[in-house]
């Protein structure tokens, strides 16, 4: 195609865009990209499996990216900015080092502005690519509302003070999640996340060294291959069990006392009220699944750009 001709149909779809906002004021809805970018939906999830099936573990990657992201000042893809001289990345913040999934985001990426140019969102984009992770790996579905605008900046200094470490105890994990609108229950739920990928070693050495609230044959295990000093990066499997299926399997690990981070065995340490939704939850997949998707859907929510609010990079790693 002629750039001339190229240059008029972005013109056109991001028109289009900006008309669509209008009319729907600005808020969310799953059928926001129906006209301006139809293909959308499948092109993302096509991206993900594609991604997934090259490396299982990145389904997990790419749901952490969406969690990382929505609790840094909300939904708005400011942690896939790299460093300029203007913007300080949230990449490099210590609870982001470990982050993956930067990669899948922007091939998806160049894939829709190859069908769309301008029109759809990376905030839309890291919505999208959580729910069809936790979907391929055997998760529950939902819809996604969409129309999510991207930042023009990064929060850097808000990382530290909003992303919750491994070592925090139940009160404060659920202070953490409350400053984001989201419940106790919610809380709960989300943790079941954990129910595929993996975490370093610097992440669960504590606990398997320093904690009782652990299964004694589950620690020394886990000892083996995480020494109290050195080996950082070495992996393990935050769901013994089935570690790349997304099912209940986190929540009978609990009871197991085998929740392998600190804050993850906080939600099964004698709080009446976590207990009982922990034994809801395997007891019961079912509600778990639901439970999971309310918590999705709020956290997708978290203090959104929408209209003409920021805008819609057309690289994710940089604004307009």
């Amino acid at each position: 195609m002629a750039p001339n001709k190229i240059l008029c149909l972005s013109l056109l779809l991001a028109a289009a865009a900006a008309t669509l906002a209008a009319a729907t004021g600005g808020k969310l809805s799953p059928a926001y990209y129906s006209t301006t970018c139809p293909k959308a939906l499948a092109i993302v999830q096509a991206g993900v499996v594609a991604a997934i099936q090259k490396e299982t573990r990145i389904g997990a990657s790419l749901l952490r990216l969406h969690f990382h992201d929505c609790f840094v000042n909300g939904c708005e893809a400011s942690i896939l900015l790299d460093e300029t001289a203007s913007i300080a990345t949230e990449k490099t913040a210590v609870p982001n080092q470990s982050v993956r999934g930067y990669d899948v985001i922007d091939n998806i990426k160049a894939e829709l502005e190859e069908a769309c140019p301008g029109v759809v969102s990376c905030a839309d984009i890291l919505t999208l690519a959580a729910r069809d992770s936790v979907v391929y790996l055997g998760g529950p579905s939902w819809e996604v509302d969409l129309g999510r605008k991207d930042s023009l900046t990064a929060g850097r200094a808000a990382v530290n003070t909003s992303i919750p470490p491994p070592t925090f105890n139940l009160t404060a994990l659920a202070a953490s999640f409350s400053a984001q609108g989201l419940s106790f229950r919610d809380l709960i739920s989300l943790s079941g996340g954990h129910t595929i990928g993996v975490a370093r070693c610097v992440s669960f050495r504590g606990h398997i060294y320093n904690d009782s609230d652990i299964d004694p044959s589950f620690a020394e295990s886990l000892q083996q291959i995480c020494p109290r000093s050195g080996s950082d990066g070495v992996l393990a499997p935050l769901d013994l069990k089935t570690p790349t299926h997304f099912d209940n399997c986190y929540y009978r690990n609990l009871l197991r006392k085998q929740g392998l981070l600190h804050s993850d065995q906080e939600l099964f340490s004698g709080n009446s009220e976590a207990d009982s939704i922990v034994r809801t939850y395997v007891n019961q997949p079912s509600v778990f699944f639901k439970d999971f998707v309310q918590g999705m859907i709020k956290m997708g929510n978290i203090k959104l750009l929408t209209g003409s609010q920021g805008e819609v990079r057309t690289d994710c790693r940089k604004v307009n």
